[in-house]
């Protein structure tokens, strides 16, 4: 995790790359851009540290990270720091100490930073009004807006807005344009082509470089669109009849394609390991692909249990078809439905969709225990937990569990048993009896990231019939 440099003298903190060179001794470290906030410093009006993705914590204990993941998935903007610490099993008093103690901001602290950092960058980079760009990042009111900027930036948001750089406003054709920055390297092109193999037909496609998917904000649909950027950045232009949820869309929008986690901090593990180190040498951006609605990657790997990926690809559009929300005027993008909630697929009749009645139960009893919050899948809980809860399900064995953890964002979560990983596995250490447990368990961490290399190694024909790892 990068850490921000705030200097004592001058009251400013700063991106570790800033050209500023104060003396050593004037200088203080801080993880997080909230803490040094929280100690009184501003950001740097020359690295302006706001415009880099919030470092998420990949040490310290668990259950701060977690917390860390769901605050920033906007778990306080209409809930407490009480009800935040009664999810993760803990007192509020002591999850406000954890975080101090390693985070050195509070839970509610760290919201506020995040809000505000978003909502500077959509002054910076958007002609949203100020009031817009208010409740699309979680302020109450103008009034609380206008008091965090002060706070965090020391001016208001409308001299900020007159701050703003030439360069950093960004023009759209049609929809908003909005910059995801990340850390490290980013193989798009890989990205987009694991995504285009699997997209259910309907609700997403990948034209050349672009991702488009259909959403639901509020009860209504939009379209989010995914493309390259720059070195440093993806663009996502979106097209939303309202803009209040804005800041959750984005931060939801940069998990689809691994964003929030630097495979550098995984290569510097991996790296040296004598099987895997030289795939990450060979490609340094390939990321461990992520999820704009878990349930959806949920039934989707169900689907795709013992079968191809143009057959689960079938199966899945005509369920789509059958049961998702149609959305109009969408044709000319390839895209014609949502895909349906949990509530939908727990009582319908997925009869006469070619759905095994297996898998028609399976999905059945996933989308009840999603329904019902039986199964959390925000990440509030640990991947051992995740998988055993997802083991008990009818019809989801470990290969799914550990599947769904893996697109969800868990860096440990590795489907052991899946034929590509083992087949790549082999081809690589030279011998068909490999012990893959042995093996992949010396990537822990990070065995997430290990397993999307092996399965992008695969470059071997796949075996006729019956495929494990169609998802």
């Amino acid at each position: 995790m990068d850490t921000f440099s705030a200097v004592v003298t001058t009251g400013i903190y700063c991106r570790p790359n800033c050209s500023a060179q104060p003396q050593p001794g004037h200088v203080r470290r801080f993880s997080l851009a909230a803490a040094a906030e929280a100690a009184g410093y501003r950001a740097c009006l020359r690295c302006r540290p706001y415009r880099v993705p919030p470092s998420l914590p990949s040490t310290g204990p668990e259950i701060v990270c977690r917390a860390v993941h769901l605050i920033l998935d906007g778990a306080l903007d209409e809930r407490t720091e009480t009800q935040l610490a009664a999810r993760m099993a803990v007192s509020a008093r002591h999850l406000r100490r954890l975080f101090e103690a390693h985070l050195g901001a509070t839970p509610d602290g760290l919201a506020r930073s995040a809000r505000a950092h978003f909502a500077r960058r959509l002054l910076d980079d958007t002609d949203l009004t100020i009031t817009e760009i208010a409740f699309a990042t979680g302020f109450g009111s103008l009034r609380q807006f206008n008091r965090a900027c002060q706070n965090i930036f020391r001016a208001s948001p409308q001299v900020l807005r007159a701050k703003r750089r030439r360069a950093d406003r960004l023009v759209a054709d049609g929809g908003l344009m909005l910059r995801l920055p990340f850390r490290g390297a980013l193989d798009w092109q890989a990205m987009a082509g694991y995504l285009a193999a699997r997209a259910a037909p309907g609700v997403e496609r990948v034209t050349g470089d672009v991702y488009r998917r259909t959403i639901v904000i509020g009860g209504d649909p939009g379209v989010l669109e995914l493309a390259p950027g720059g070195d440093d950045h993806l663009l996502l232009r979106l097209h939303l009849p309202h803009w209040e949820e804005l800041t959750h869309i984005a931060s939801r929008a940069r998990r689809i394609a691994g964003l929030d986690v630097d495979p550098g901090d995984a290569a510097r593990v991996l790296g040296r390991d004598a099987v895997i180190g030289r795939l990450l040498r060979a490609r340094p951006g390939l990321r461990v692909p992520g999820t704009w609605d878990p349930f959806e990657t949920g039934v989707r790997a169900i689907i795709g249990q013992q079968v191809t990926l143009s057959a689960a690809n079938s199966f899945a559009g005509r369920l789509v078809a059958s049961l998702g929300m149609p959305v109009p005027g969408l044709t000319q993008m390839g895209l014609t439905h949502a895909f349906p909630t949990p509530r939908v697929l727990a009582s319908a009749d997925l009869g006469g969709m070619g759905l095994t009645g297996a898998k028609r139960r399976a999905i059945s009893h996933f989308a009840h225990a999603v329904e019902d919050d039986a199964l959390r899948l925000d990440r509030s809980i640990s991947l051992d937990r995740l998988v055993a809860s997802l083991d008990e399900l009818p019809g989801l064995g470990p290969w799914t569990a550990h599947y769904l953890a893996l697109r969800l964002g868990e860096p440990d979560a590795c489907p052991i048993d899946d034929l590509g990983l083992r087949r790549s596995l082999a081809r690589l250490i030279g011998r068909s009896n490999v012990d893959a447990r042995a093996v992949v368990d010396r990537w822990r961490p990070w065995r997430a990231l290990a397993t999307v290399h092996l399965w992008m190694a695969d470059a071997a024909p796949p075996a006729p019939g019956v495929r494990q790892g169609a998802a």
